[in-house]
């Protein structure tokens, strides 16, 4: 009996390292399977709802479908995930990532993105993407791939112009006297509303509805979608046009990460961003209109503004940033007069 069951005790011992190691050539297997594959975080601040997280949901399906599974892009929105100063980080340092972020985030290495993105440049969206195609803006993104491996893929995911929404029309700099506009804590916003005339006043977006209806601020600036969204049009029924400041987002990734691409990965890559960016804009062009005419239906009143006077207004704001390249502000005009006569 004691030999019986000695023999079945060897079996099952037998049977159960023949059980552990064709585990162990399933996991090598199924590891060798993963090797090819490139999994990419994709980090953006947009929530799932905004146009631009919208779009970029329909990116990463088309990239991971059109790569065979030799990609895999998993979106991250709301921020879940490292974004702004924190992304660029992670971009800077190599990871397997793509940021989807401010323009003022590529700033911080090379400060001349702030300045194309200046206050009153632009009055149409094509104007910025004219823009960014000059040899300026180009330059920018040369340096910033050969100093801290940033490669920028796009510098023009639009989600709209930002106005006034105020409780009297604005269209010179003159209607702005007196008035206190509520900024959100950045010394650009703070020194374009001083430029325009006005009083800036920090303050978190949540407060404002009560602010004004308080008499503590006198308007707020932002999108048509924000206008109609917070449902300010309760409190404040003029809406001026200034498009003092473009709403835009860059995608960055690490030269490091798309020098381990194939050139077919990053072919698929840059096209599927681009059909992205095409997707947004006309979305968002869209969105913008449809919101215009709610507006209206709720007694608001648009108005055009003085905008040759506005820019001249803001020039100063170029100077008083000190990491801006000086007369980086004639060098912008110089090309937008380029692009207006084309």
């Amino acid at each position: 009996m004691k030999k019986f069951l000695s023999i079945l005790l060897v079996l099952a011992m037998t049977l159960s390292l023949a059980a552990c190691g064709g585990n162990d050539t399933s996991d090598a297997g199924a590891s060798a399977g993963n090797e090819d594959k490139k999994v990419i975080t994709v980090s953006t601040k947009f929530v799932d709802d905004e146009q631009t997280a919208i779009s970029l949901k329909k990116v990463v399906e088309a990239i991971n479908e059109r790569s065979e599974g030799s990609l895999e892009l998993q979106l991250f929105t709301g921020g879940v995930l490292p974004i702004g100063k924190d992304g660029m980080e992670q971009i800077v340092q190599g990871s397997d990532w793509i940021l989807v972020e401010g323009i003022n985030f590529l700033g911080d290495y090379v400060p001349d993105y702030n300045a194309v993105t200046g206050p009153f440049l632009y009055q149409t969206f094509d104007e910025f993407f004219a823009m960014m195609q000059t040899p300026l803006v180009q330059n920018l993104n040369q340096q910033i791939e050969d100093e801290y491996g940033v490669k920028v893929l796009s510098l023009d995911w639009v989600f709209g112009f930002r106005s006034m929404m105020t409780n009297k029309p604005i269209t010179t700099p003159e209607d702005m006297r007196g008035l206190n506009i509520r900024v959100p804590t950045s010394q650009l916003y703070t020194y374009t509303i001083e430029a325009m005339g006005g009083n800036p006043v920090s303050m978190p977006y949540y407060d404002t509805y009560a602010a004004i209806q308080q008499g503590v601020i006198d308007g707020v600036e932002g999108s048509i979608m924000t206008y109609y969204g917070t449902q300010q049009y309760e409190n404040v029924k003029e809406y001026s046009l200034t498009n003092h400041l473009l709403g835009v987002s860059a995608v960055s990734i690490s030269t490091k990460l798309w020098d381990e691409l194939t050139e077919e990965q990053q072919t698929i890559i840059v096209e599927e961003f681009e059909k992205g960016r095409d997707d947004n804009l006309a979305e968002t062009i869209k969105l913008e209109e449809e919101y215009a005419e709610l507006l209206k239906a709720e007694g608001v009143t648009f108005h055009e503004v003085d905008a040759p006077a506005f820019l001249e207004a803001a020039e100063p704001v170029f100077g008083r940033f000190e990491r801006w390249t000086p007369g980086i502000y004639d060098e912008i005009v110089e090309e937008l007069n380029k692009i207006r006569q084309q």
